[in-house]
């Protein structure tokens, strides 16, 4: 699937989801802009890909200073963007009584702020035609125990971009929604041991996890001139985990 020359800016790209979609732009022959807090993380996704059509920038999106510095590489950059794939996200679990403000706070500036802002900002710089994309989950509909403010995130960012896509419309802009289920990543294994990703791997009809190039591969899709009558869609990339049932 060819996007060759396509400008593209993914934030949270450094590691995981975004790490193995920059890639997948990349081989599709698009010029990829990837963001992150972490200048570690960053330098690690760029020797990797090791691509001199990836570029790197050091943007908290969860905060208005962090995408002023993403507003200004674009505008200085000269190009209209063609994909933008919004999926910068972190996760706090636990019951309700044990949330705290400040997970709360951290989860919402991050998974939803963030976005709503980064949008916002670029789209100014968006090309007419152009794609917008969001990395929500299936916990938007699920209701999963000890998931409360992290589903909560991910609702608010489907009704996002279910207006977006109306408001945006009128400049053939097309905005989707990818919904993850439990794919192996840095980050689940950060907050799940074996036993919770054996029990995650359980939920799904293919009795596995998912990888992140599968959810690479669908975003893909999604951006390029295959997807070209597909607006407002949330795609659920989930081997089967919202309509799975043992029997």
């Amino acid at each position: 699937m060819s996007l060759a020359n396509k400008n593209v800016v993914i934030t949270g790209g450094s590691t995981g989801i975004g790490l193995a979609t920059a890639k997948a732009f990349i081989n599709a022959g698009a010029n990829v802009l990837i963001t992150g807090r972490s200048a570690t993380n960053l330098q690690k996704a760029s020797e990797e890909i090791n691509s001199p059509n990836l570029k790197t920038l050091v943007s908290d999106t969860s905060n208005m200073e962090g995408v002023a510095v993403l507003e200004r590489y674009v505008i200085e950059s000269g190009n209209k963007l063609d994909v933008l794939y919004l999926n910068a996200a972190i996760a706090t679990f636990g019951p309700i009584e044990q949330v705290t403000e400040a997970d709360f706070d951290a989860q919402f500036n991050t998974n939803v702020k963030g976005h709503f802002f980064t949008l916002q900002k670029l789209l100014p710089h968006l090309a007419d035609g152009s794609s917008v994309l969001f990395t929500s989950s299936v916990v938007a509909t699920s209701a999963g125990i000890g998931t409360s403010v992290y589903s909560a995130t991910k609702g608010a960012i489907n009704k996002i971009a279910e207006i977006a896509a109306n408001e945006l419309a009128g400049r053939k802009i097309r905005v989707n929604i990818v919904s993850p289920g439990p794919i192996q990543t840095p980050g689940l294994d950060s907050v799940a041991d074996n036993d919770a990703k054996s029990n995650l791997a359980a939920s799904t009809a293919f009795n596995r996890l998912g990888t992140a190039d599968e959810i690479a591969n669908t975003v893909l899709f999604l951006a390029s001139d295959a997807a070209s009558f597909i607006s407002g869609a949330d795609i659920a990339v989930d081997g089967g985990y919202l309509t799975y049932s043992r029997k």
